[in-house]
């Protein structure tokens, strides 16, 4: 299914008191054996790609998405990071935030995992098992932007970037490929 954002309904942001108040559903997400909820590529800008399969690939990140293309202002010339090949969101903190399934993609987050993303429990350099593929979890922040804020609100930019939200990485964090393979929704997350 494609998606172009100038589709997306306008739909009541979240006040502070309501984010803050899902914060305990959020800290039950699995430490170890989540489960990969929701696929999404980026074939162009502004648009999304929900899929059921994918592929990880070591030199694309996720093949069809334009991580590789699109490059970085963390490179000094301007290429795609190596260490941010995919974004990662906790399903838990999209669920709040986006309201509704069909607006998780919004974030633009290509794999969203109900899975604790902490530093505690997944700092960088911890390896991350799922389908036939496994991925690496990076030291790359991964922070809210103006369109997180446009499309969720001011309240769940500040929210996500507070110091509860940047302890418990609810903006999402950085990973790249280290084991080739195919992915499905429904896969188990495990750590390694």
């Amino acid at each position: 299914m494609l998606y172009n954002e100038v589709e997306q309904v306008n739909i009541k942001h979240l006040t502070t008191a309501e984010l803050e108040a899902g914060l305990d559903i959020i800290r039950q997400s699995p430490k170890d054996d989540g489960v990969l909820e929701l696929i999404v590529r980026r074939p162009q800008p502004e648009e999304r790609e929900v899929l059921v399969e994918g592929e990880l690939d070591l030199e694309v990140g996720l093949v069809g998405d334009t991580w590789k293309t699109r490059g970085s202002s963390r490179t000094a010339d301007g290429s795609s990071h190596p260490d941010m090949q995919l974004n990662i969101i906790n399903s838990r903190a999209i669920a709040l935030v986006a309201q509704d399934k069909e607006r998780w993609q919004l974030a633009g987050d290509q794999l969203f995992i109900d899975l604790d993303l902490s530093d505690e429990n997944l700092p960088p350099g911890t390896q991350l098992a799922l389908g036939s593929a496994v991925i690496e979890v990076t030291d790359q922040p991964h922070t809210g932007c103006k369109k997180f804020m446009a499309r969720f609100g001011v309240d769940a930019l500040k929210f996500v970037n507070s110091p509860v939200g940047k302890q418990l990485h609810l903006r999402g964090i950085n990973a790249k490929v280290v084991q080739p393979g195919v992915i499905r929704v429904g896969d188990r997350v495990r750590k390694l």
